[in-house]
């Protein structure tokens, strides 16, 4: 348990958004009297302009695709259609206030242990965190300043109205057609939603659709976009961009050969910078790593003692629940010792397309990059009798093992219910379970999850031999 020192509070918290309020009322548990800091919207990305929003529009179009794949079941038909995109949107406004408020605002008042500052922090000449022209007393301080959308170098990129992830979900008329610049989980989870809402769209990136993701992942969903009328552009190097008229125009170099490509909206979805310009951290003598982010060692501390960063301003880990993992990390060691170690190793991570993407461990590049022996597995969903029942095979699941000791190293999910399943993988992953560990454990028939197990025999059986259930 903290002891309480002379000065105004144990803990500065920097930032009120998911890890912010994490690291604070872990504190407050502690027993430590808190400055929570907050700027702008109490709350963060997350519940603010990219988990919640985002996820109740993708719900939203996947009510219009799920009508429209409705001809896959003989005898059935159905449709849907937008009648009014400003009513969806002030439905997910609606959510976004109510959740801001009963998990952010409205919690302030059960601690009060909590003091919360509106300001924006910066360190002084001296090194002292300053807000609103006031110093906190402060023994420990933990940085949780998140993230805003990065700009690409394009030339002409500033004199083009462009739309980042959060004006794009905030728009309460669609567009003809939309431009996508970056295909990774941003730009692909938008894509889809506006494209399932009757928007012409085309997304192009230098690498190609989640270049972070196993190949086979990236290529299967290439084809169901395109399937959506979604036209995936890669391979490409960009040149400018610049507004005619009502459209933007984007001019790339493809194969050699100069092409432009239009559009009445653009949409800069390629990446997040962390928000540490107005902290002057030079000041506290607190280090960046090349991408921006703050460094921190394993205990989540930066190269100031005393001083603590976590979640998106790190430049690493960019998930709304790494955030509240590592802040509550930092939290317990700054009060009581750094004794606590952040690990990501059994990460999962989640892309909301459709088929959604789920993931945990090591790619087949990185277990060979660190010299593994490696051996794989990758299955079909056509072999799955829960996506056969469905109707609906687009799909992919890949395991990555240890090839000499048989143990699971990753698990790489492409399937409607993807994110729903990848938990399991965590967990064979995390207590160290083999290939044929997974493959013996008794599964629910007719799920999507027991494309886990099937892929796990797949190492050393043809599936397509075995009866239902069997294993």
């Amino acid at each position: 348990m903290v002891k309480n020192s002379e000065r105004d509070f144990d803990l500065a918290v920097v930032g009120a958004g998911s890890a912010g309020f994490s690291a604070a009322i872990t504190a407050a548990d502690e027993g430590a009297r808190v400055a929570l800091i907050g700027y702008g919207t109490i709350g963060g990305t997350c519940v603010n302009v990219g988990c919640v929003p985002s996820k109740a529009l993708i719900r939203a179009a996947e009510t219009l695709h799920v009508a429209h794949a409705a001809g896959r079941f003989d005898g059935i038909k159905a449709s849907a259609t937008v009648t009014d995109w400003n009513a969806v949107q002030k439905q997910k406004q609606d959510l976004v206030d109510d959740l801001r408020a009963a998990k952010y605002s409205d919690l302030l008042s059960a601690y009060t242990s909590i003091t919360y500052m509106e300001g924006e922090a910066s360190y002084s000449d001296q090194g002292a965190l300053i807000v609103n022209g006031t110093t906190i007393d402060a023994e420990k301080t933990i940085i949780a300043t998140g993230t805003r959308p990065a700009l690409p170098s394009i030339k002409g990129i500033d004199n083009v109205p462009y739309l980042t992830s959060t004006s794009a979900l905030e728009l309460d008329k669609l567009p003809k057609s939309l431009l996508v610049i970056g295909a990774g989980y941003i730009g692909a989870e938008i894509a889809q939603v506006f494209a399932r809402a009757g928007v012409v769209v085309t997304i192009i990136s230098r690498r190609g659709l989640l270049p972070e993701a196993e190949p086979e992942i990236g290529e299967a969903l290439t084809t169901y976009f395109g399937d959506e009328g979604i036209n995936v552009i890669s391979g490409i190097s960009y040149e400018k961009i610049e507004a005619e008229g009502k459209t933007v125009v984007l001019t790339v170099q493809d194969q050699g050969q100069t092409r432009e490509i239009s559009a009445e909206k653009v949409l800069i979805a390629t990446g997040r910078t962390p928000n540490i310009e107005g902290l002057e951290l030079p000041h506290a003598g607190i280090d960046v790593a090349s991408n921006n982010g703050i460094k921190v060692d394993a205990h989540m501390c930066t190269t100031r003692e005393g001083v603590y960063a976590v979640g998106d301003v790190t430049g690493q880990d960019q998930f709304v629940y790494m955030a509240a993992y590592g802040a509550k990390i930092a939290a317990k060691n700054a009060l009581n010792g750094n004794s606590i170690s952040y690990d990501s190793s059994v990460m999962p991570a989640v892309v909301f397309t459709d088929p959604q993407v789920a993931s945990v461990g090591l790619t087949e590049a990185q277990a060979r990059d660190q010299g593994i022996e490696v051996r794989t597995s990758v299955l079909s969903l056509d072999n799955v009798p829960r996506a056969l029942a469905a109707r609906d095979t687009r799909g992919v699941i890949k395991l990555v093992a240890d090839g000499k000791t048989k143990r699971l190293l990753g698990a790489h999910i492409l399937a409607p219910e993807g994110s729903d399943s990848i938990q399991t993988a965590v967990l064979a992953i995390k207590t160290g379970m083999t290939y044929e560990d997974l493959g013996a454990t008794i599964f629910p028939y007719l799920t999507t999850v027991e494309g886990l197990k099937l892929a796990a025999q797949t190492f050393d059986l043809d599936v397509k031999k075995l009866s239902c259930c069997a294993g």
